[in-house]
């Protein structure tokens, strides 16, 4: 590569991105978790837990798939399934130790976000966030 594009902000963008997934997935890994358990988790925190049906639709998962994530977090103390209502439809919820990695994998995602946006002000914040949603509707459109 020359060092006209690694100097880029293209380049810079997609080598950011990659040390933001790296930085996001430590925590899950430091924890035996995987990257996208972390989604389970916080959809599932949102109000009192999550059916696994709907679980799987906001996930776009099958049911295996779906499975396995869900067993891995159970069986890490992570969130807990259980049967309500005259169906006793199977629900996922939070542990308080889900919700306490909730609140780790969250102030990982303000830190890094704290460091890119600092040095910019707010019409600047808010350009900079209209610029990537366009290059990601571009590219979503490949």
């Amino acid at each position: 590569m020359t060092k006209a594009r690694a100097n880029s902000t293209l380049y810079r963008l997609i080598a950011a991105g990659q040390l933001t997934h790296r930085a996001l997935a430590l925590p899950l890994r430091a924890r035996g978790l995987e990257p996208g358990d972390d989604a389970i988790l916080f959809l599932v925190a949102e109000g009192e837990g999550l059916g696994v049906a709907e679980l799987g639709e906001a996930t776009g998962l099958g049911e295996e798939a779906l499975g396995v994530r869900i067993g891995r977090l159970i069986a890490h103390g992570l969130v807990r399934r259980r049967a309500i209502g005259a169906e006793l439809a199977p629900m996922v919820s939070p542990t308080e130790a889900g919700r306490a990695l909730i609140g780790v994998l969250e102030g990982t995602w303000d830190a890094l976000e704290e460091a890119l946006l600092e040095d910019l002000k707010p019409a600047q914040r808010k350009a900079l966030r209209k610029g990537l949603k366009r290059l990601m509707t571009l590219l979503s459109a490949e």
